[in-house]
């Protein structure tokens, strides 16, 4: 980051992203109050970029444009230059990412949008370079016609803007019709199926993207139908990615995503989410399958996490840059000419039989190191030969590391390693509860209002859907892992507050952002399911997953009003909504219950909780008050000195069961296999 004596409004951001940017000639101001009036006093457009720190495309826009002297004089003499963290400001970024896809019909990052002072947008796009290139417009070209237009044909940029805001506010306060919710599984399986690349797995030719919602929902399908072929197209996804480049078989971890179909090339940035979410697909996979492949995976992810991203005090960092030195992927690669320098005649050639390294190298004259193809055992050597090459990596310039915690995205870490303690091993349940600590000793209020990010003491100015519902996820699979009584509690009462904060009462879907937050052109809804699931799709199975728990009535009440209101998107397309279609699964499926009684049953209720049960909820009385206050249905199950389990499905309650071996063999399919 060039540094010169001009620094700008960012100054006292925390925000890494917005610190990346202090030194830019261009005299950015952060999103507020000051900046909006500094543009009516002086009647200049906005000019607004959102980004991320690990944003290769965002650093080169930075590169070429945003540190030219000629750039930000454009800026300074009709704009008002202002940069967004699209991580810390969410909603933002939806409204304005919205308007991109609809004059242009794509997005992505770097977004760029020109608007009034009044936040209302008329133009907007992604990377431009600083000068045209070939067919690609340049923003200094892009800068000077707006600005010619602005004062020449003001009245036509104002039309436009009106007409799309109109346009996206009648989308969000529209009321959804119902729709049957009958064939909606099989509609979603289908649609899967025709895009699945029999292959190398994954549902599309190139960029590859992970997706694990897509794997969580056929993993279900597969239970609950029966569909064997649902399951196979999880399994042969989640082996190709491991093989491929997109994981770091180095120092593990996967990135963002492949930009070719077989997974070997990947945009090298590693985020949070993604690693939390994937933990999640490969650790059920392994419980499902009983294959200790994928168990491994799930390890390995979680050791890359907890090494790189992982927080003194216990909470996660939200992502690490594809960039090194400047140069795309150069942490990660290796030359022949090095390799075969650091290592000696046997271990090259075990990284050639292996990892497919050449000569020539797959990557700009570089290998990725990966297993397409190759033997999937790891043998003694080859795990020394790996340790040789991390140690060697680990002396190269690491790629930068954006340190905030994101409360959403640690929520699906607490859900991760609640998820894999339950499963694979308990050590991974003390991390969880420490990052739960850290969230709610530094982003939660008494009242249980939550905060999106923190970072150097400071914490954000509110909250946003997704840090709700995705803590909600992680704090049940925590409690459902611990029978912590305290985390079951803390689900409920953020629970109600996204509820109080974020429910639209006239359409039963939930805002993104809170009912008095700061005033946008509209109050945005994110429902696509994109790289991580939506905020709504959350809410709703996490409502849900309470509900399986409590049987809370109201809670039942919103859930049944919110499943109506989504579901006329969802069978129009439903591969963009398939988290909240794996919710609508456990919503019609019929529910089974197991209530376990009896002093000295913890084992027995762990041993349950390590079968792949996606539609069956656990409960271990504990005899508490506080158990009883929560979950009232305990009290009619009395306390016994032995064994007694009362399963309840389809509305029908069998006689309690008095052998753990009865009852094994009734929870358990034949194609479910338990550790």
């Amino acid at each position: 980051m060039p540094k010169n004596n001009h620094t700008s409004h960012l100054e006292n951001q925390t925000s890494p992203y917005l610190q990346q940017h202090v030194y830019n000639p261009v005299d950015w101001y952060p999103w507020g109050d000051e900046a909006f009036k500094k543009a009516q006093d002086e009647d200049k457009m906005i000019f607004l970029s959102i980004g991320y720190s690990t944003c290769h495309w965002c650093h080169v826009m930075a590169h070429e444009s945003f540190e030219s002297d000629e750039v930000a004089n454009i800026l300074k003499d009709n704009y008002i230059a202002i940069k967004v963290d699209r991580e810390e400001r969410p909603d933002i970024d939806n409204v304005y990412m919205n308007v991109c896809q609809a004059l242009t019909g794509g997005g992505g990052w770097p977004l760029t949008v020109i608007m009034t002072a009044e936040k209302k947008p008329f133009f907007a796009g992604t990377y431009f370079p600083k000068h045209t290139i070939q067919n690609r417009i340049g923003i200094i070209e892009v800068l000077m016609q707006i600005a010619t237009l602005w004062n020449i044909e003001r009245k036509a940029l104002l039309e436009q803007s009106a007409v799309l805001m109109n346009h996206f506010n009648k989308m969000t306060t529209s009321k959804a019709q119902t729709q049957s919710n009958e064939f909606i599984f099989d509609t979603a399986y289908e649609a899967l199926k025709t895009n699945f690349d029999k292959t190398y797995g994954g549902f599309s030719v190139q960029p590859k993207f992970p997706t694990p919602h897509n794997l969580l929902f056929l993993m279900r399908y597969s239970v609950s139908t029966g569909n064997k072929n649902a399951l196979a197209m999880t399994e042969t996804t989640l082996s190709s990615m491991y093989e491929g480049g997109i994981f770091d078989h180095v120092g593990y971890g996967f990135s963002r995503y492949a930009t070719d179909s077989r997974w070997l090339i990947p945009h090298f940035e590693k985020m949070l989410y993604d690693n939390a979410l994937l933990t999640i697909a490969y650790s059920e996979a392994y419980t499902l399958t009983g294959k200790v492949r994928y168990r491994d995976i799930a390890q390995k992810t979680l050791d890359y996490l907890l090494h790189d991203m992982k927080s003194p005090d216990g909470a996660f960092y939200a992502a690490q840059d594809a960039d090194s030195e400047g140069v795309e992927g150069k942490y990660y690669v290796f030359s022949y000419t090095e390799l075969a320098e650091l290592l000696d005649a046997v271990e090259l050639k075990l990284l050639k039989d292996t990892y497919n390294v050449t000569e020539h190298g797959n990557f700009e004259g570089n290998n990725i190191l990966n297993k397409i193809g190759t033997s999937d055992k790891e043998s003694t050597i080859e795990k020394q030969v790996i340790k040789k090459l991390y140690d060697y990596r680990q002396k190269r310039v690491p790629p930068f590391l954006d340190d905030k915690i994101l409360a959403s995205w640690n929520g699906l870490m607490i859900a991760a390693l609640s998820t894999a303690g339950q499963t694979i091993d308990k050590k991974y349940l003390t991390y969880a509860e420490e990052t739960t600590d850290f969230i709610f000793t530094h982003m939660v209020d008494d009242d249980y209002k939550l905060y999106t990010s923190y970072k150097d003491g400071k914490r954000s100015d509110s909250g946003f859907l997704q840090d709700y519902a995705n803590m909600i996820w992680g704090l049940v699979a925590l409690y459902k892992a611990t029978r912590n009584i305290t985390h079951l509690e803390c689900a409920v009462m953020l629970c109600y507050k996204m509820i109080l904060l974020f429910l639209d009462t006239k359409t039963m879907r939930f805002f993104m952002n809170e009912k008095d937050s700061e005033e946008l052109p509209m109050r945005p809804k994110d429902d696509y399911d994109g790289a991580m699931p939506s905020g709504n799709s959350v809410a709703v199975m996490s409502m849900i997953t309470l509900y399986n728990l409590t049987h809370d009535m109201k809670l039942k009440g919103i859930i049944d009003e919110a499943i109506k209101a989504f579901s006329h998107n969802v069978e129009k397309t439903p591969t963009a909504y398939m988290h909240y279609v794996s919710a609508l699964l456990l919503y019609n499926t019929p529910h089974r219950q197991v209530v376990i009684t009896g002093e000295n049953q913890s084992a027995l209720y762990e041993k349950i909780i390590k079968v792949f049960l996606p539609h069956t909820t656990v409960i271990y009385v504990d005899g508490s008050d506080r158990q009883q206050l929560l979950i009232p249905d305990v009290k009619n199950y009395p306390e016994s000195d032995y064994l007694k389990a009362y399963v309840c499905e389809d509305y029908v309650c069998k006689y309690p069961i008095t052998d753990e071996k009865v009852l094994m063999k009734l929870l358990i399919k034949d194609d479910t296999i338990m550790h």
